[in-house]
């Protein structure tokens, strides 16, 4: 299968005759298949059914025509028959023996531009219904699939969401005991060492008022020493012996004499 191509179906309803005051609408089904260069349209409206093969030189020529490259002339072909635009005016008339015209409109640089392409009738009208009605199907089977897989990892989504939640609910909860329980330990601890230091501080402040404040009674008893000392009885120690100098030899030296200390009775 080649990569570059790719698959449209549009559902897309055309203006029809006005009956009784009311506007009726026709319905049909567009199935594109897009390829790099041409592109080749399949239509039905549920009872006949018509083909549009737009060759390589046909796309070449209506490119050249409107002034584009075959490349913006097939991805502007596509986006306008591969989903219905609101802003454009969608016709799929008869062009006489059996053939269709398709015809859309679009905007370029302020210019209402239309594009036709003609639809020959298909030479097998079951078969090509069979094929719009298949790729239909695999289409629906594969968007099915697709939201049953995006609704299932969704669900593991939430469920891990939850599971998510939870879990940092628990954490948040242990954390905050944690720091509940820590803090307390913290203002214990800091409180303890605060009446620690209110101690030695106090210790320190009476250490250095006793350093400062000599004692009581010291002074005293040094001065009342000489008075204490000795009895009555005790004799002064003898004063040292004066040399005197003399001019006669038979003059001897003479030793001071003890004296008591006079005692009153």
């Amino acid at each position: 299968m080649d990569l570059s191509t790719r698959h449209s179906c549009l559902r897309l309803e055309i203006p029809g005759r006005r009956l009784e005051g009311e506007q009726q609408s026709d319905v049909i089904f567009v199935k594109g298949t897009w390829f790099d260069s041409h592109f080749d349209l399949s239509i039905t409206n549920g009872l006949d059914t018509w083909l549009c093969n737009a060759s390589e030189a046909e796309v070449r020529e209506r490119a050249t025509q409107w002034d584009q490259s075959v490349s913006e002339y097939i991805e502007t072909a596509e986006r306008y028959l591969g989903f219905q635009q609101p802003d454009s005016v969608y016709n799929f008339v008869d062009a006489g023996d059996g053939y269709k015209r398709l015809s859309w409109t679009f905007e370029k640089q302020g210019t209402k531009l239309e594009w036709r392409w003609k639809c020959l009738p298909s030479p097998d009208n079951k078969k090509t219904t069979m094929q719009i009605l298949d790729f239909l199907m695999d289409a629906n089977i594969r968007l099915s699939e697709e939201v049953v897989g995006k609704t299932q990892a969704f669900e593991r989504m939430k469920l891990e969401a939850e599971k998510s939640l939870a879990l940092s609910e628990k954490i948040y909860s242990e954390k905050a005991e944690f720091e509940s329980a820590i803090y307390a330990k913290f203002v214990g601890v800091l409180n303890s060492k605060k009446a620690k230091l209110r101690e030695l501080r106090d210790r320190l402040a009476k250490l250095e008022t006793t350093s400062k404040s000599p004692p009581e009674g010291d002074e005293s008893t040094d001065k009342t020493e000489d008075y204490d000392e000795g009895s009555d009885d005790e004799k002064i120690e003898e004063e040292p012996l004066e040399t005197i100098p003399t001019t006669s030899k038979n003059v001897q030296p003479t030793r001071a004499k003890s004296r008591k200390r006079n005692t009153r009775n």
